[in-house]
């Protein structure tokens, strides 16, 4: 593929040249950072204008398979020459579409402050951030392997400009590089690869690279992180975070062994990770972590008046493609964050994660702003999708305003701060301490009157002996269902008695078991008769006497079911009948057994729910 398009380019950057000819870059230094698994590429460019007319933007191009996993992209320039020079300033950045480009490109066009004038210079800072550019090769390791990475690029600055000098480093995470392409003036220097320098390289040039590596740093992947950031007037902002994380990596193979992981982790679980730091903000407080299960001990704080930093260990090591859960949350002072401009209200915090090195898939960060909050404004350093929901606490009334902003593809770049502006009438803070207090008061009117009321029942009346007859009625049902239960219990001991006997082939023993049993279902039996014949003469049970009636004819049924069987397997073994035979033999009784107890326990269910 970059040969193809290194041909495209090169037939194309004829034409360009002549139209586009009036900024050359003089002088171009490029550094990739590939020591994680988040792509940094710094640029230094000196452009000048060698056309008549001044220049006000700058184009930059990058390839479309790169422009996809683009997250951030900054430009900045030096105010100042020399020995003056000053602050360094932001420029605008943007996408264009220029005619004339060649196909497969993403074209940026940096604003200049100021236009640049015939032989005039400028001296441009370039950083550009790329996520998941860093194929895993071979795709999936065991747990005692290294993590092998590739990675594809160009050795020469691809550009609509001419390139007078250029050369690139592309630094490691370490000294073990299996590959990398080899080009004219090329060397590996420790954990360094350079290339260049290149001279007097026409427009769009291309020379694609590819360098196979070593990286076991964390492949901390968040799919989905959703930050809910929550205001109270009464002076605490909470934070809550939601992660969905992933190691990004070659995937685990194999098994996973814990006792060689414990033994000697940086050799049986080199590609994984353990720890991930979160940075807090000053004075953060009431820090949590934890997972579905339940709350996480494994976890460190510790700080000062400066940051606060968070030490999380998950419940497990992360290899490829494993994945984990979690919630993090703090508290920090309204005052450090929430200030008035203007006749507003100004929220002021951190848009992104604060762990090192996690990208994010898909972030959500939710502002809970307290009720009654209006005229409210957004204004974020780059672009996200915004929109607006309601979220309904305690004691709320219409519900509190919540500002919704959602961007895909964020690095720890984007963990800038943004600024939400509303509006807020302090006397809505009364709301809610005027509602405790009117309900208290209410609690307080309602006591005084039940204490000085009298509404009790008149025992004579219709209603209050109707009570007092399904009272008797609920209480002897329960007595029933106390009796089925106990006859159950005999069951099971009769049932437990004929494993008994074919484990151990005491029939004697079986035999007593049985006497035993008919003792007590006779005694059940005499204790069941009253109790059906007063619901039998009460009105008010007519409603569940037929259940109840049911429920004792079935357990009967079980009764003599179960006492033919317990014969049937006495008699066969007395007469040292096989295994088989008497399975055939009781198999009729226990089809009979397991269908009765099933309908006693529904019987049982329905007569407790009435």
């Amino acid at each position: 593929m970059g040969s193809r398009f290194a041909l495209i380019l090169a037939l194309i950057a004829i034409l360009w040249t002549s139209v586009f000819s009036d900024l050359i870059i003089s002088k171009l230094d490029r550094r990739i950072d590939l020591t994680s698994h988040v792509v940094r590429v710094s640029s230094t460019l000196k452009v000048v204008n060698e056309g008549p007319h001044a220049v006000s933007d700058v184009l930059l191009s990058i390839p479309d398979f790169q422009a996809k996993n683009l997250a951030y992209l900054s430009a900045s320039c030096n105010e100042g020459k020399g020995k003056t020079k000053g602050s360094i300033v932001n420029l605008p950045v943007e996408a264009v579409q220029p005619g004339g480009m060649p196909p497969n490109l993403t074209v940026y066009s940096v604003s200049l402050l100021k236009g640049l004038g015939k032989s005039e210079s400028l001296s441009l800072d370039v950083l550009a951030v790329f996520t998941h550019s860093l194929e895993p090769f071979p795709e999936e390791i065991t747990q005692a392997d290294t993590q092998l990475v590739l990675f594809q690029d160009s050795a020469v600055y691809l550009s609509p400009y001419q390139v007078t000098v250029q050369s690139l480093s592309v630094r490691l995470p370490s000294a073990r590089v299996e590959s990398y392409t080899k080009l004219q003036n090329t060397k590996l220097v420790d954990s360094e690869i350079k290339y260049g320098p290149y001279e007097s390289l026409p427009p769009f040039s291309y020379n694609p690279v590819v360098i196979h590596f070593e990286n076991n740093r964390p492949f901390a992947v968040a799919q989905e992180l959703i930050r809910e950031i929550e205001i109270s007037h009464w002076g605490n902002v909470q934070i809550t975070e939601h992660y969905n994380l992933v190691h990004g990596g070659a995937r685990n193979k194999g098994g996973f062994s814990r006792i060689e992981y414990q033994a000697r982790p940086s050799v049986r679980g080199a590609s994984s990770f353990r720890h991930l730091i979160a940075r807090l903000p000053p004075r953060a407080h009431s820090v949590y972590y934890r997972d579905e299960i339940g709350n996480v001990s494994t976890s460190h704080l510790w700080g000062d008046s400066r940051k606060t930093e968070l030490e999380i260990e998950p419940r497990y090591p992360m290899f490829g493609g494993w994945r984990t859960l979690f919630t993090i949350g703090y508290g920090l002072p309204l005052q450090d964050f929430l200030f008035v401009s203007e006749g507003k209200r100004l929220l002021n915090i951190s848009f992104g994660s604060p762990m090192d090195e996690v990208v994010i898939d898909d972030l959500i960060v939710k502002v809970v702003l307290p009720e009654g909050s209006k005229d409210i404004s957004v204004s974020a350093p780059f672009p996200t999708k915004q929109w607006e929901e309601i979220k309904y606490s305690h004691l709320d009334i219409i519900g509190r305003p919540v500002v919704v902003l959602h961007k895909k593809n964020v690095v720890p770049e984007h963990n800038v701060h943004f600024q939400v502006y509303y509006k807020f009438n302090n006397l809505s803070l009364l709301w809610e301490p005027m509602m405790l207090i009117s309900g208290f008061f209410f609690l307080f009117v309602a006591c005084i009157v039940y204490v000085h009321s009298d509404i009790s029942i008149s025992k004579s009346s219709a209603s209050y002996l109707a009570k007092l007859q399904w009272e008797e009625v609920q209480a002897t049902v329960q007595q029933v269902q106390n009796v089925i239960n106990r006859c159950l219990s005999v069951h099971d001991k009769l049932e437990a008695s004929l494993h008994d006997l074919s484990r151990m082939g005491d029939v004697q023993a079986c035999k007593a078991a049985r006497k035993a049993a008919d003792g007590l279902l006779k005694e059940y039996a005499k204790e069941l008769k009253p109790l059906l014949v007063f619901l039998q003469s009460s009105p008010q049970a007519a409603h569940i006497l037929p259940k109840v009636e049911e429920l004792v004819a079935k357990e009967r049924e079980m009764q003599e079911r179960l006492m033919l069987k317990h014969s049937t397997v006495v008699e066969c073994y007395e007469k040292k009948s096989g295994g088989r035979e008497i399975e055939n033999r009781v198999a009729s009784h226990q089809q009979k057994l397991t269908a009765l107890r099933h309908e006693v326990d529904d019987l049982l269910d329905t007569v407790d729910e009435i």
